[in-house]
């Protein structure tokens, strides 16, 4: 069995590094394109790019037994995974993901998952993405570090890296999730940028997802490895 971890929206396969080491199985965490070892033009990447690049990984590594890990922003890119590489798939595991209805975009339904962030994004205004892409320090630390120190919070702004924007207005295709595939939401309850119950209608999105709840921010890999490294080794 491999865990094929997925990251979400700015940041790379480095944001798992603390939970690799916890779990019991082979790892492979991947790179989506335009960061680490997947180059690209974000300006041009799409979800269908993402979809490739993690079937390729999955294909080129040649794994057959894999419990598939997502994060966030990756909510979108696990249905289209799933429907190319379904018979590969023992489990799908959501961490705290955005999964938006079928045929809407992340875009459609931001504003509903976290009036705090749609706030901040207000404060920040043109400040909050820079021009290639980067969160701003402010968005990072409120959205991403609640439940850190300042130690772990400064790792989480040293691993963030320029995202695709325009992916979170993509329409998406959830069709791979009507598999008999058996999925997993992982519910964070200290998150902000998702709240829990923003969380739970995502999860609604999914086909008869198990809810485990952990008392853990955003980034529950960085700030408690542990906890989630339970819940996915008990998958």
């Amino acid at each position: 069995m491999t865990f094929v971890l997925v990251h979400g929206g700015g940041f790379g396969a480095s944001c798992w590094d603390a939970v690799v080491p916890l779990l019991d199985g082979d790892v492979l965490a991947v790179d989506l394109p335009g960061r680490g070892k997947h180059p690209a033009d974000l300006a041009t990447v799409t979800v269908a790019d993402f979809v490739d690049s993690v079937v390729a990984d999955i294909t080129d590594a040649g794994l057959d037994d894999v419990v598939l890990v997502g994060h966030s922003l990756a909510g979108i890119t696990l249905p289209g995974v799933a429907a190319r590489v379904g018979p590969r798939l023992r489990h799908i595991a959501f961490v705290s993901c955005s999964v938006p209805p079928q045929g809407l975009a992340v875009s459609d339904v931001l504003g509903s998952l976290s009036p705090s962030l749609e706030k901040l994004a207000a404060d920040l205004g043109a400040d909050l993405v820079d021009p290639e892409g980067g969160l701003a320090p402010e968005f990072v630390q409120a959205m991403f570090c609640n439940d850190m120190t300042p130690e772990l919070a400064q790792l989480t702004l040293d691993l963030t890296v320029p995202e695709a924007v325009g992916v979170i207005s993509e329409p998406i295709d959830l069709a791979g999730l009507d598999q008999p595939i058996p999925q997993t939401y992982v519910r964070l309850l200290q998150d902000v940028s998702l709240l829990p119950e923003a969380q739970t209608r995502m999860a609604a999105n999914l086909r008869e997802p198990t809810i485990i709840d952990v008392d853990a921010g955003h980034m529950v890999m960085i700030s408690k490895p542990d906890a989630l490294a339970e819940v996915l080794n008990r998958i």
